[in-house]
């Protein structure tokens, strides 16, 4: 008990108030000095200089600021401001405490550095978002002749990462290996942070596999960072060797596991993978949740996903977000729109996130008067400026309303440069309502902004052969000939029992072709009989009717519905994926075949989900 009147005493003189959560350190520091007396006969500097090292560690701990600066006046009182020490625990404390130029106003006066101090200050600067210093910081380090170590290389990557600096980085690495520390764990697990965020993912797989030791972090940024380059397939053979290993995952693997399965859409796999989360107890993880909605919405299954969301209890608005991203997603505009008064009920307020879901729910259903009044509900309530994005989707929302004039002359007065995004959802609106002439502006300006891209010349192309303009149709093919660009091919892909399939229009590849091929044929006659004719005006060549309709009649999306008509369950959904957007004679044929064979159909296609059944689309012929 003397004791701790005299800390309290102690911590009185430096204007100190002991609360609840700093008792377990005042008792590590009277260990601590008892092991200290029993050891050496100290004086009373240095016993209360001991002390002072924990309420500096206590206070960057707890970002407790002024007790902090308390503590600083106090080293300067009994001469041990100068002390290396000391100095880099007030570094760290004024770093952790959010003040950066205090930290580097202390490192700058200390008469000796030593290289804790060094990394102490580098990593104080990447923390708070000067990486430019931190890089300028090592450099002086390196001048001023210090030894670095791997916490040096490390901090400074990581500064790197927020930059995407990667020449940089390259420099770095080759600082790294002269050195011989680049298969240690810090600075490989940095290596791998940077490539990645800089897309130079095979160099941060190079890296990877050649570190012979890995913590949880390295293979989490290896998996992130194939998630982050679109590499989906790669993340889960990289998960499947984690777990063969015997390893078990953290909270980070599982969401960067689960987001790779929504890349790909394997449901399979991303309920294997959410029953591993619940057994290892991250349900009430907010990432791991707001990956799982997004994952479920994303394979089809928007009931799931909102079955999930429902058995949180204590919701952010990321898993708001998530959820009415989700419904958005699925052209369930009203249930978007429900669950944006319901987050506002609650206590939340909207952030852009989620003005710019309940924006997209709005543009799938081309509810343009909805869509101005979340617009100007942004601006007026909740006082938050749009950005580029979100005027993109008012933008994309008025187009397909058919108000394309009213979108063009939003771009004219916004204060943002008209975006590729813009400039192309006005060109995919004119070739619905036929406006060539605005259409030809909008193509002109994304020739000039997007010269390698051959879908924009395709979609003018389209637009002149939907108004029987084939001299221009010619003159646009030519161009795109002439330029020698590609366009992207038309996939479809389907999950039968773990396994994707993948189609294109008029493939003879798969194993069971010649099946599938009997099965549409035998199909699309059983539909004409029920009224179904194809509908070649969707073909936007200057061909033949026959020829049109023999290019229609084996497009990807068909073929996968085939197979999984085929090969799955009488009760269970077909779920194709697509990556482009779906024909509207392959729509009419899915209705169709909905009604006829009496099963659900869902397709995502590059805009949007929709489900069929009885005949009908969740998206109401509005795509």
């Amino acid at each position: 008990m003397k004791f701790f009147r005299r800390f309290r005493r102690f911590c009185d003189s430096f204007g100190f108030s002991i609360h609840s959560r700093q008792l377990s350190v005042i008792t590590e520091a009277k260990s601590e000095l008892s092991k200290v007396k029993e050891t050496v006969r100290v004086d009373a500097d240095v016993a209360r200089i001991s002390t002072l090292h924990y309420l500096i560690q206590l206070c960057a701990k707890t970002q407790s600021l002024m007790e902090g600066s308390s503590c600083h006046a106090q080293t300067i009182r009994i001469g041990f401001e100068i002390d290396i020490l000391t100095s880099n625990m007030l570094i760290n404390m004024y770093s952790k405490c959010g003040l950066v130029d205090n930290a580097f106003r202390k490192f700058s006066e200390m008469p000796e550095k030593s290289l804790v101090s060094w990394n102490t200050m580098i990593g104080s600067l990447t923390r708070n978002g000067e990486e430019l210093q931190a890089l300028t910081l090592f450099i002086k380090m390196q001048r001023e002749g210090t030894s670095c170590n791997e916490f040096s290389i490390s901090s400074v990557l990581c500064a790197c990462s927020t930059k995407c600096a990667i020449v940089e980085c390259i420099q770095l690495h080759g600082f790294a290996i002269k050195a011989s520390i680049d298969s240690n764990v810090f600075v490989g697990t940095a290596l791998i942070d940077v490539y990645a965020k800089c897309s130079s993912i095979k160099d941060a797989n190079q890296v990877f596999q050649n570190m012979t030791e890995r913590s949880h972090v390295t293979w989490s940024s290896m998996l992130a960072g194939y998630v982050q380059n679109g590499l989906h397939e790669e993340a889960l053979l990289l998960f499947h060797s984690h777990q063969l290993m015997g390893l078990e995952p953290d909270q980070f693997i599982i969401s960067s596991v689960i987001s790779a399965c929504a890349g790909l859409s394997t449901l399979i796999e991303g309920k294997q993978v959410h029953a591993m989360s619940s057994k290892l107890g991250f349900d009430s993880n907010t990432y791991i949740v707001a990956s799982l909605i997004d994952m479920y919405a994303k394979c089809g299954c928007i009931k799931e996903a909102y079955l999930v969301f429902q058995c949180v209890e204590k919701r952010s608005i990321v898993l708001w977000n998530a959820m009415i991203t989700g419904f958005a997603r699925h052209a369930c505009a009203l249930e978007s729109m429900i669950l944006f008064e319901k987050l506002q009920q609650i206590g939340f307020l909207p952030d852009d996130v989620t003005y710019l879901s309940v924006l997209n729910s709005c543009s799938h259903m081309g509810l343009h008067k909805e869509g101005r009044k979340y617009l100007n509900l942004m601006v007026r309530q909740h006082n938050h400026s749009p950005n580029v994005i979100h005027y993109s989707c008012m933008v994309d929302i008025l187009g397909r309303a058919g108000l394309v004039h009213d979108a063009y002359e939003l771009m004219e007065r916004m204060p943002f440069d008209a975006t590729t995004s813009m400039w192309g959802s006005l060109l995919a609106s004119c070739r619905k309502c036929g406006d060539i002439e605005l259409a030809q502006v909008a193509a002109k300006h994304l020739f000039e902004m997007e010269p390698n891209n051959a879908g924009n010349h395709i979609l003018l192309s389209n637009i002149y052969a939907a108004n029987k303009q084939w001299e221009e149709v010619a003159r646009a093919r030519k161009v795109l000939r002439d330029s020698d660009l590609k366009k992207e091919r038309g996939k479809s892909w389907i999950e039968i029992k773990n396994k994707v399939h993948s189609f294109t229009a008029g493939d003879i590849n798969h194993p069971k072709i010649d099946g599938i091929y009997a099965y549409l044929d035998n199909l699309i006659e059983e539909l004409k009989k029920a009224g179904y004719k194809v509908e070649t005006n969707h073909d936007l060549h200057d061909l033949e009717e026959g020829t049109k309709q023999a290019l229609l009649r084996y497009h990807s999306e068909k073929l996968a519905l085939a197979l999984g008509l085929m090969c799955l369950p009488c009760n269970v959904p077909v779920r194709i994926m697509k990556n482009l957007r779906i024909c509207g004679d392959c729509h009419t044929f899915m209705k169709l075949t909905s009604k006829f064979a009496s099963r659900d159909i869902i397709i995502r296609d590059i805009n949007r989900f929709h489900h069929l059944k009885d005949g009908i689309c969740s998206c109401g012929d509005f795509w």
